[in-house]
């Protein structure tokens, strides 16, 4: 597998090899000695899957401590727009964020540590999502922010569909009124 180290130090794109043949292809998905060896040292311990139309946006979440998560992301079928968001207050990247196109064709894949808003658009119908979490969904712990917070300064693709958010998604507050983000609890 290939790992590409991005802007923001801790964020990853994984591509991994991909055997085709006849008969398809094969790959790994994931292999703890190998992501380790790599600088991926969560211990995932649930797996979530979301399918979703065109337009839909998910995002940008998180989870506060004692909850916090890492994630790594990809596409099964169809495609997104993924985006990650330094949200570690003493970071020399907070407020940046890094994107990548995952989609079922490419088998990218996105690594994004813990600190970091996530979220998504999705680019086709009947989009397939994946993702590993280090830690269990807590619905106390949940946290969101503005996904088009000019702050972030986001360029979110054109896809000449209107984009569909959840109700709580549109009431996120902007980067400047989140609470600050922390590891644990002091």
């Amino acid at each position: 597998m290939k790992v590409i180290d991005t802007d923001i130090s801790g964020v990853k794109i994984i591509e991994p090899d991909v055997f085709k043949d006849g008969r398809g292809y094969f790959c790994e998905t994931y292999n703890a000695e190998r992501y380790k060896a790599n600088g991926i040292m969560s211990d995932f311990v649930q797996d979530n899957e979301s399918l979703s139309s065109k337009g839909v946006v998910r995002g940008l979440h998180w989870q506060a401590a004692p909850h916090t998560q890492a994630k790594l992301v990809r596409v099964v079928r169809g495609a997104v727009w993924d985006v990650a968001v330094d949200i570690r207050k003493d970071s020399p990247t907070y407020g940046h964020h890094v994107s990548v196109t995952l989609t079922g064709e490419n088998m990218r894949q996105f690594y994004i540590p813990r600190g970091f808003a996530h979220g998504f658009i999705v680019l086709e119908d009947d989009t397939l999502f994946s993702y590993k979490c280090d830690n269990v969904y807590c619905p106390e712990s949940e946290r969101g922010m503005r996904f088009d917070d000019p702050a972030l300064g986001i360029s979110w693709p054109e896809i000449g569909v209107a984009l569909t958010l959840s109700e709580k998604d549109k009431r996120h507050p902007a980067l400047a009124e989140i609470e600050p983000w922390r590891e644990a609890e002091a």
